[in-house]
């Protein structure tokens, strides 16, 4: 069986790999579980300086990294490069900060010594998607490794190259064989590593119905599971905004991955106040943005990663304007090569439509009018996802009082677009999944929490 590359810009096939048969996945998951007894036993500050090097020959080949995802997933290659630099950041990240988070810590109790220590798990398998191809994998591998584990990578099917490049980095780094291993499968196969007993535990990037099956299976299995869900953020235009900065971010955060980002500003509810002036803004900060071959630095948006993908969305914006949204741009299959869809803006949009109920996956901006701050809160939370939000208004205590005790989700940005940093925790409620990626917290998803107790 062979999985296939295939750009999105022209819809040719790059190149064909061949998957891993039975054996070979079996042997690649005892390779991991045997690289894991000499690889926790490795020091952490050893481990350190292999991801420094994982760091260091990612920034020296950001370039040709970026260039693949262009063509395997369409991203624009000014953000693949930016993508690359954000996953050398993460690295380092741990590098530093792992001994420290790991240390043993020092309870007291009536006993003449109580303390909690930290040890890794074992093979920990990562099913990881196209959208943010090397990200996603990096800010998995960077904890999970210097925690001391092993990591199995099963990445989506369109990105193979990817995967075998960030496998070919790690190997380069010096890491020992298993350390970190890249199995090109289909999604059908991933049950038979699951079950596999030398698989402690499951980290998921990706859709609602793939993070239930794979936490179903873990469940089963008494696996730990983190999943990483869906979203449809809803970003708050309160009546005192800056309209001019919330327009900007707001677009921004939306047409990141030409729309295709799990924390893009899915649905901008605006005070009926300032509706019709920051519909304007946004309709002009959405003339800067080229849409074309994302080989080329000019380009800001370029195709969707697969055709069958890009006729998803547009199947959500015709049921949405069949039921009652108004399209005020975009809307359009455009007549050309490729999984290109326009910008797209929809207004009007209500309760039943998919532009409310469900996560649009491309660059489609929904805007719903409110009367009041209240309705606005409610709205937000009138949703089954709970990955990110942002607050815009000037009233900075009143915000801040918002997005601490009345808004669903994992992580809430004011003034600002949510975005993923190594030195926050990172995750979701509700449909958007469970467990933290990143941080201190990220480490700690995958390490055996161990009191010891000496009486």
């Amino acid at each position: 069986m062979t999985i296939s590359s295939t750009n999105p810009y022209d819809e040719k096939i790059i190149k064909q790999y061949e998957s891993c048969y039975p054996k070979q996945v079996k042997e690649i998951i005892q390779d991991a579980e045997h690289a894991f007894l000499q690889w926790k036993e490795v020091s952490i500050k050893s481990r350190a300086k292999y991801m420094n090097k994982v760091a260091e020959l990612l920034i020296k080949r950001k370039k040709p990294l970026a260039l693949l995802m262009a063509e395997e997933m369409g991203k624009p290659i000014t953000a693949g490069v930016a993508e690359i630099e954000k996953c050398a950041r993460v690295c380092r990240y741990y590098a530093k900060h792992a001994a420290s988070f790991l240390k043993n810590k020092r309870i007291e109790t009536e006993a003449q010594k109580s303390y909690v220590t930290y040890h890794p798990l074992g093979a920990i398998l990562a099913v990881m998607p196209w959208n943010f191809p090397f990200w996603q994998v990096m800010r998995f591998a960077a904890p999970t490794l210097m925690a001391g584990n092993t990591a199995i990578l099963k990445h989506a099917s369109n990105v193979p190259g990817c995967a075998l490049a960030i496998e070919e980095i790690f190997m380069e780094a010096g890491l020992p064989k298993g350390v970190f291993t890249a199995l090109l499968i289909s999604s059908k196969e991933v049950k038979k590593v699951i079950k596999n007993k030398a698989v402690k535990a499951i980290s998921l990037t990706g859709s609602g119905p793939a993070g239930k099956a794979v936490a179903s299976l873990a469940a089963k299995h008494l696996k730990k599971s983190l999943l990483e869900l869906g979203g449809n953020d809803a970003y708050l235009i309160l009546a005192d905004a800056d309209l001019k900065l919330a327009a900007k971010k707001s677009v921004e955060s939306r047409m990141v991955n030409a729309g295709q980002s799990c924390i893009g500003a899915k649905r901008i509810i605006v005070d009926a106040s300032v509706y019709k002036p920051f519909l304007q803004l946004v309709k002009t900060e959405l003339k800067k943005y080229k849409v074309g071959d994302p080989r080329k630095k000019e380009t800001k948006i370029g195709p969707m990663a697969r055709v069958d993908l890009r006729d998803e969305v547009h199947q959500q914006v015709t049921e949405s304007v069949a039921k009652g949204a108004k399209l005020e741009l975009g809307g359009k299959i455009p007549k050309r090569k490729g999984a290109f869809y326009p910008i797209t803006v929809l207004t009007q949009v209500e309760k039943g439509m998919p532009a409310y109920d469900d996560e649009i996956f491309g660059p489609v901006v929904s805007i719903l009018k409110v009367g009041s701050t209240e309705e606005a809160i409610r709205v937000a939370n009138d949703s089954d996802f709970g990955l990110g939000a942002a607050i815009f208004s000037k009233d900075i205590q009143q915000a801040e009082q918002i997005a601490a005790s009345q808004l669903q989700a994992g992580t809430v940005a004011i003034n600002d677009f949510v975005r993923s940093d190594p030195r926050l925790p990172f995750g979701g409620v509700k449909q958007s999944g469970f467990g933290r990626e990143l941080s201190k917290e990220g480490i700690m998803e995958f390490v055996n929490v161990k009191s010891v107790v000496v009486a």
